[in-house]
Order: C-alpha cells, then structure tokens, then sequence
C-alpha cells in the first residue's frame, strides 16, 4: 500500500526512510543488493522536496538540482561496485549531487518483490487479471495485442518465437530472462514471457515464446506511479534508442 501524499508532509528524512521502508521493506531486496539500497548518499537533513527517477543520471542530477529536490528516490543506484578512485563521468556527477547536498535514496529489488511495487504496477498497466506470483514477478490473464503493449509501454518490443495470440502473460520487469524463472511461468501456466535483456542462449532453451522490452519501459512505470501517487515529480530520461534495418 503506498501511503497518501499526506503521510509524508512535515517529515524528517528519517521519517521519511522508515515510510520507504514499510513501502518496500529491506529484506525483500536480493542477497547482491547488500549495500545498494536505503540512502545510499546523504544529503540535507530537512526534506521539502521529493522526486523519483529510474537512474540516477547527469541529467536526472541536473533535472533534480534544477527543480530544487531534497529527496531522490531512485530505483537503480548510481555505485553498483565500491569505489577506490573518483574519476571522469563520476567526477561531474558526484560533485553535482554533493554539492548540492542532495539525499539519493534507492529502492532496487525489494521494490522488485514488494506489493504494489514494480511488477504489480507493470501487471496494472498491462492490464493483466488473475494474478499469480512468481519468485520473481507475475503470470496473469491477457486481452492485449502485440500492438497494444507495444503502445502501452511505448517502446519497441522484440518477438522471440511464435506468438498467436496471448492468454496468460508473464511479467518480470527489468533484467528477467532467467531460465528457472521462464520454467516456472509455463509451470504457471503461462504462453508467453515478458522482460528485458534477453541472452540468445536463454532463448534457445525457452519453452515460452519470449517478449523482449527495454529494462528502462519496464521499471520506470513503477517509479513515476509512485511519484503521481504523492505528488512528486518523476524525471524522465530514457535511453536514446535507434531501430536500423
């Protein structure tokens, strides 16, 4: 359940951490999300301003200095491996951030498992009923087309195998191709699986027609529902794409 934009008025900023953490608990996250999650730089102490992101970029940074936020929430962390020197995009990036003394705070996998959270607001987009979770992500009843979920996460879709039609879909946002998880979808009951990243060896051995988006169509709803939902800004930035044929 995520809390009425009310519930956050007149926090602390660890106020505010602990309502992120009823929201999307820790524990939820994976065992590699160990030390890449919660507040992950700190900034200011009083919180006005709060805004959501996908990536931290330049350009979400600049976006958030621009717009004068305190808080931004993201779900991927910008330090995905531990630093021991500082040094040419990261310079620009961590300067801006510091120097503004703006909190990043990132809700990586344990938004991925949490109710309401990244796959249950793509299942919502999608339109999918009847849900039933899997360890990571959801199988549930389709009525959309090829076109149509092309449409509703506007952007490309890639078909891997033969698709006719689609009951039951299987939904993992972001990096989801995982053979354990495609086995325990058609288990579940699904025809088809959704998600991003696609290695042509995991294709190979799918027995699942797979549907390959983009990781940013995938996540970023979640991010800019949780941002309407308070009433807070969601800094868009998508990664350029080019389709050559």
């Amino acid at each position: 359940m995520i809390p009425h934009s009310s519930s956050w008025q007149g926090k602390t900023r660890v106020e505010i951490i602990r309502l992120l953490e009823e929201l999307a608990p820790p524990e939820l996250a994976e065992s590699f999300d160990s030390g890449r999650i919660g507040l992950i730089i700190e900034g200011k102490e009083n919180i006005s301003k709060i805004s959501t992101c996908l990536d931290v970029t330049p350009s979400v940074v600049r976006a958030a200095i621009h717009n004068q936020t305190d808080l931004l929430i993201a779900h991927h962390t910008p330090i995905w491996n531990p630093l021991t020197s500082i040094h040419g995009d990261n310079v620009r990036l961590f300067s801006d951030i510091l120097g503004s003394s703006l909190n990043v705070y990132v809700m990586h996998t344990n938004w991925d498992h949490a109710p309401g959270g990244v796959n249950d607001v793509l299942a919502d987009l999608l339109g999918l009923t009847n849900r039933v979770p899997m360890s990571l992500g959801v199988v549930g009843s389709c009525s959309r087309n090829l076109n149509e979920i092309v449409r509703l996460l506007s952007a490309p879709l890639r078909v891997w195998g033969d698709v006719t039609s689609i009951h039951r879909l299987a939904i993992a946002a972001g990096s989801g191709f995982d053979s354990e998880l495609i086995n325990e979808a058609k288990s579940l009951g699904a025809d088809a699986f959704l998600s991003a990243e696609l290695r042509h060896s995991v294709y190979r051995a799918s027995p699942l027609p797979l549907l390959e988006s983009t990781h940013y169509a995938l996540e970023c709803p979640a991010m800019r529902v949780l941002a309407e939902n308070n009433g807070w800004e969601y800094i868009d930035d998508p990664p350029v794409l080019l389709s050559l044929s």
